[in-house]
């Protein structure tokens, strides 16, 4: 444990040391109310993601009835897939939104996949019924979904920038949680909407009606998002970023040209130098994704499916686990920047890897007791990562490609594992009869999760690359600025 502490504090004396040629002009003092501004536009736009997304997981048995022909199975199995299938362009939502947010912004970006979330979700609530007009019902629903995947394509890779780069250095991990408590609050608005229309209305009027609510109610909760997010000012690492390109540009003939290049060799750049990071951060990303879908978005529908257990409750036994999550998630942050981000992603990813098969075994008792301790203890491994890894990833890549690389590595990892998730765990109880083949399945992921945390380095504290420190300040600021420089600092 003291090795786990000490390497954070070495590295930090290390950025220290790096750090001690800036000029105090060149570090970002933050104010604390701008910061919590703009983590708050960010972590609504994400909770407005996960609320999307949490009302089709929590009511796929109920879409795949209202949307597709055959039997339940059949029904559930076209429904996850279709769940599937928006994942599918995310990639390429990540490679239009990621450069096109390190060229014109992150706040211009941001707001335009806000108002896609939310005019997506919002149609999908108004689709007729497969008994109404046929094979065009689930057509429409894929039509709509895409949609949402091809705007969430840009939406975490720069909800995750963006919060990063407010953030100083030192509460980088505390700011970063935030942004997952807006995804654990999407999913609990998502569940208790649906348990509540679940107890109020009943099987029939939820089929005929009742499943609509919640997606038209995504549209106004956009709005809010948007407002918020149009609020606020680029990052302080872009606007000197930019101001930088712009001083270096002092060839007024070849300005043009440059301007014109420069778009281009930034998204060739992910590819050619920042490729060992983008692989690294498609297996982290894949780890994370397959046991936090397993938990947040499969599992209610594995208790009911797989196990039988009565309608309702395995909703009630995710939104306390969720409860429970939100309550912790901050510490989580706390601890990351304290600590460092190893420390708590080994922790989350070898809980996983560990504890996974034992708790899908409490699952077969049939118990909601089982239920709730497996779920709390699968929750407590999972708020490791959920607290850490928006903190994480953006610090992988230096700030005039940050939003593009993240943005492609987390959502080809998303469309290849995080999406197809609960398709393939239902696929693999289907197919296997075993109802322990989901818990196989993430152990595995959860396996692979610790080997590339291994293989990461430490960022914890520590300036983001590309970026001047960033501190919360004025002392702050002259401490880590060359001992002979005392300019004001900006």
């Amino acid at each position: 444990m003291n090795n786990e502490v000490q390497q954070p504090h070495d590295d930090v004396l290390a950025a220290h040391k790096r750090n001690s040629d800036v000029r105090s002009s060149d570090i970002t003092v933050t104010d604390e109310a701008t910061v919590r501004r703009a983590t708050r536009a960010a972590a609504v736009g994400n909770a407005m993601e996960w609320f999307d997304f949490g009302i089709y997981a929590y009511l796929a048995v109920t879409i795949g009835k209202v949307f597709f022909p055959g039997d339940g199975g059949t029904q559930l199995l076209a429904s996850f897939t279709a769940f599937a299938a928006s994942f599918l362009i995310r990639p390429l939502g990540g490679l239009v939104f990621g450069p096109l947010g390190d060229r014109l912004g992150r706040k211009q970006v941001l707001s335009l996949t806000m108002v896609l979330m939310a005019a997506s979700t919002f149609c999908i609530g108004l689709i007729p019924s497969y008994d109404s007009i046929g094979i065009a019902s689930p057509v429409l629903l894929l039509l709509f979904r895409m949609l949402q995947g091809f705007s969430t394509g840009g939406e975490y890779g720069g909800a995750a920038t963006f919060i990063a780069e407010y953030a100083p250095d030192k509460r980088r991990g505390y700011f970063g949680s935030f942004l997952e408590l807006g995804t654990l609050i999407g999913y609990i608005g998502a569940a208790g909407l649906v348990l509540v229309l679940n107890t109020t209305l009943g099987d029939e009027q939820m089929l005929e009606w009742g499943w609509r609510i919640p997606f038209l109610i995504g549209g106004p909760i956009g709005v809010v998002g948007l407002y918020l997010r149009t609020k606020l000012e680029e990052t302080p690492a872009f606007q000197k970023q930019q101001a930088q390109s712009a001083g270096s540009g002092t060839d007024e003939a070849n300005a043009p040209k440059l301007s014109e290049d420069m778009p281009r060799k930034k998204f060739t750049a992910i590819f050619t130098e920042q490729w060992r990071m983008l692989l690294l951060c498609i297996a982290l990303v894949a780890a994370y994704n397959i046991t936090n879908y397993m938990l947040l978005s499969y599992m209610p529908a594995y208790l009911t499916d797989a196990l039988d257990y009565k309608h309702s409750m395995e909703l009630v036994a995710a939104i306390i686990a969720m409860v429970a999550m939100t309550l912790v998630i901050q510490r989580v942050g706390n601890l990351a920047d304290r600590f460092g981000r190893k420390p708590l992603l080994m922790a989350g990813m070898g809980g996983f890897a560990v504890l996974t098969i034992p708790v899908f075994a409490l699952f077969q008792q049939g118990s909601f007791a089982a239920v709730i301790v497996g779920l709390l203890v699968l929750g407590a491994c999972l708020v490791c990562l959920l607290g850490t890894m928006s903190a994480t990833l953006p610090a992988l890549f230096p700030t005039e490609v940050r939003y593009g690389s993240l943005s492609i590595g987390y959502n080809v990892s998303t469309s290849l594992f995080g999406g197809t998730a609960p398709g393939v765990m239902t696929y693999l109880v289907d197919s296997t009869h075993d109802k322990m083949a989901p818990a196989y399945y993430a152990s595995a992921a959860a396996v692979l999760g610790v080997i590339v945390v291994a293989l990461m380095k430490e960022t914890a504290q520590q300036p983001l690359p590309g970026s001047p420190p960033s501190v919360s300040t004025d002392e702050e600021a002259r401490a880590q600025a060359r001992p002979e420089t005392h300019e004001p600092v900006s």
